[in-house]
């Protein structure tokens, strides 16, 4: 799992610093005597604030959540696809068979070594699309002539075309992403929840600097969070290449 990045960190630093600095700036020139006579209907406006946001974040955050794990049971479906296309391969006569072995070693290979970092900027292997296509033709050349080749050509065919159905799903969950509209709608309800914190008047000045940057925190990191999780394939959160790295793992050597 990647850390987080330094421009993550310039976010939050930069946020904290420009609360701190709103906060002094108010307080220099609208004391807290003329806010503290509005605090009764000011917490009953930033009640309902906080709350309609609470629930926009939280959408949010459990959307992206679902997309990455969506993203991860996709892998597993299209590696055991895979594996489903190998194990049939045993069992077909040679050269075929030892052909379309490679060809699905020669697949998870890429997708892990060449694909999964490309996947990160939002592209696709050539490479691995090609390969796809070998593993399908080889299936389809193959001539089964009793029932027992039948049954074992339609469940390869079927594993086949699962995969390319897989892999098509995994390549547009590369670009899932949270809309640019509800990216503004959580900027702007972050602004706007923090600056209802400051129509509050409080004699204690350092208290009120306390909760106001400690709200602050807590929206900046959970936007933090959502920008991580932005991409399945990309941020702390990405997926791994773990289901191909299990079946290269635990399967026999090809002959």
């Amino acid at each position: 799992m990647c850390p987080l990045t330094w421009l993550d960190l310039g976010i939050f630093a930069a946020a904290m610093g420009v609360a701190a600095l709103g906060l002094w700036v108010l307080q220099r020139f609208v004391p807290h005597p003329l806010r503290e006579v509005h605090n009764h209907v000011a917490g009953f406006i930033f009640a309902t604030v906080g709350v309609i946001y609470a629930v926009l974040l939280a959408f949010v955050v459990i959307s992206v959540w679902t997309g990455v794990d969506a993203a991860r049971q996709t892998t597993f479906r299209e590696a055991d696809a895979l594996a489903g296309v190998y194990w049939i391969s045993r069992d077909l006569p040679l050269p075929l068979g030892s052909q379309i072995e490679h060809l699905t070693l020669d697949y998870a290979n890429t997708v892990e070594g060449t694909e999964w970092p490309l996947m990160e900027q939002h592209r696709s292997s050539p490479q691995a699309t090609q390969e796809v296509y070998g593993i399908r033709d080889a299936v389809l050349s193959y001539q089964p002539t009793t029932p027992q080749q039948q049954v074992l050509y339609d469940h390869a065919l079927t594993h086949v075309e699962q995969l390319a159905s897989e892999r098509r799903a995994r390549l547009n969950q590369v670009e899932d992403s949270v809309p640019p509209i509800l990216w503004g709608a959580l900027i702007v309800g972050a602004v706007l929840t923090i600056a209802f914190t400051y129509l509050f008047g409080l004699s204690n000045t350092l208290a009120h600097a306390l909760m106001v940057l400690s709200l602050t925190a807590l929206v900046v990191v959970s936007l933090i969070l959502i920008r991580e999780m932005n991409y399945p394939f990309g941020g702390v959160t990405r997926v791994e290449p773990t289901a191909f790295q299990v079946f290269l793992q635990r399967l026999p050597p090809p002959r």
